[in-house]
């Protein structure tokens, strides 16, 4: 059930590959919600997933684009606003990817080649994608712009690799584009550091399984699913949240504010016996 919340609005949303993906959760919301958009991924996404299904039944037109390439996200820009009409009210930053992570390359031998791919795919293509929207002058006043992160950029988290340092300058450039762009236009940049969630890239990531459960225990309300997330990000792409920018904002079921439960507590005196 829709609420209107996103009537007359335009968007683009980076990222959706399959049905497992936030991004594509976040798409059938937003046009739950009464938005049309642009859906945009990679020529090689495009082939091995299924956006075209998703395009169907959003009713989105769909521009490939390289996220690590400013000239293809200045194309994105530009063709979203003669698609959809006019500028753009939000934009959904859904890329993350490590080869280091991939090839079960542990922290402390990282290949340096890789950290600078995974660094540019999951965090510099945020900045080039602001900077780009900047200089289309693309995104409309009072528009919304979020960017997914874990709270792994925060704390030491086993198995989260680079991806970490990753999320750390994802969510340092939020805030440094969030006090240009409200300066300039009001426009708002944040944040959401979401449970962990078994898509695509979240399945990569070593002892996966284990850390959705044993964060499920450590979650007073459980881990939050791609499907939930979608809802919080249409409520920070509606004007209900307009003076909310420059924030990392979690939607992790309180994990990331909870010390210790006692379901937690059982499950380590489980492994300790």
């Amino acid at each position: 059930m829709g609420y209107g919340l996103l009537k007359g609005k335009r968007g683009i949303i980076f990222g959706a590959l399959n049905e497992q993906s936030i991004a594509w959760k976040a798409a059938e919301r937003c046009h739950e919600e009464g938005a049309a958009m642009v859906l945009s991924n990679t020529e090689v996404a495009l082939r091995m997933g299924t956006l075209s299904a998703l395009a169907e039944q959003t009713g989105s037109p769909v521009v490939a684009a390289d996220a690590t390439s400013f000239e293809d996200l200045t194309r994105v820009f530009e063709e979203g606003q003669r698609l959809l009409g006019g500028k753009i009210d939000f934009v959904l930053h859904s890329i993350g990817m490590s080869p280091n992570v991939r090839k079960n390359i542990p922290y402390e031998a990282l290949n340096y080649g890789y950290l600078s791919k995974t660094l540019d795919i999951s965090a510099v293509s945020f900045h080039k994608m602001l900077s780009a929207a900047h200089r289309t002058d693309a995104l409309a006043p009072w528009a919304s712009v979020v960017a997914l992160t874990y709270i792994a950029a925060e704390k030491a988290t086993i198995g989260y690799n680079d991806m970490a340092d990753a999320k750390a300058l994802l969510q340092s450039i939020a805030r440094s584009f969030g006090l240009i762009y409200g300066k300039e236009k009001k426009v708002r940049i944040n944040t959401v550091s979401q449970s962990p969630t078994m898509t695509t890239a979240g399945s990569g990531v070593s002892g996966m399984t284990r850390l959705l459960r044993v964060a499920e225990e450590m979650s007073p309300l459980g881990n939050a699913d791609a499907e939930e997330c979608a809802g919080y990000i249409v409520t920070l792409f509606s004007d209900l949240t307009r003076k909310v920018t420059m924030q990392n904002l979690y939607h992790d079921g309180g994990f990331s504010s909870t010390g210790m439960t006692l379901e937690a507590l059982d499950m380590f005196d489980k492994v300790c016996d």
